[in-house]
């Protein structure tokens, strides 16, 4: 019962900023202030400043927070240990003094550590990027045709284009690489080939003169003298 009360009035706070936000977005494109008492007027070199949705979402967390504190009061606190309370009110004030601030330091570690594990002032930065370049293209924005194929085919589409373009230029250059590839094989094959044809024919010379100087060692041989 407490969850979905804390998650309608998470709700509401969200509402409220979102309705704030506008309305200050509206005063300040028309140099006009906020009706809220003690509000200041921005000087008029900010009045063309949209909102951010990082400060929004920021806020909103903020008064989340505070509204999940104010759920943890001391009435609260005393209530639930009141015989403790009955011993020593001053000692449960400061055990809820300091219960409170670990509550909220906890909870706002938490908050920035999904800030940051999420990228979200990153992200919703973009969002107010394509918000704001959005504004600025004259052609009709993009609509729903009311079929779900078509609108899918016509978001893939340009995409799988983009795709395809992209492998045929890869395949491409990898057609040019092994057709470089082949070519220094071949050329390595074709030295090979004449290195061992240079080797075939050294030898070939190297068993002449072998069995040349076997000969003219054979007629100097002394049998051969002696018998002339």
């Amino acid at each position: 019962m407490e969850d979905s009360e804390a998650a309608t009035q998470n709700e509401n706070v969200a509402n409220e900023c979102v309705k704030e936000t506008h309305v200050n977005q509206i005063n300040e494109a028309t140099g006009e202030c906020s009706s809220n008492p003690g509000s200041v007027c921005k000087p008029s070199e900010e009045t063309g400043a949209r909102y951010n949705r990082f400060k929004l979402f920021d806020k909103v967390m903020q008064k989340s927070l505070d509204k999940f504190v104010d759920h943890a009061s001391f009435n609260r606190f005393a209530s639930t240990f009141r015989p403790l309370y009955k011993q020593n009110p001053q000692r449960m004030e400061n055990i809820h003094k300091q219960f409170i601030e670990e509550l909220r330091r906890t909870v706002q570690g938490d908050i920035s550590k999904l800030i940051e594990e999420g990228r979200l002032e990153f992200k919703l930065n973009e969002l107010d990027k394509l918000e704001r370049a959005a504004k600025n293209k004259k052609g009709p924005a993009w609509r729903p045709s009311g079929v779900p194929e078509q609108d899918l085919c016509s978001y893939l589409m340009p995409y799988y284009r983009k795709q395809e373009a992209y492998m045929r230029l890869e395949l491409k250059k990898i057609r040019a690489e092994n057709a470089a590839l082949a070519q220094k094989v071949q050329a390595g094959r074709e030295n090979i080939a004449l290195t061992e044809e240079r080797i075939s024919t050294a030898v070939d010379e190297w068993k002449a003169s072998v069995t040349k100087f076997e000969r003219l060692t054979s007629s100097l041989s002394p049998t051969n003298l002696l018998d002339g």
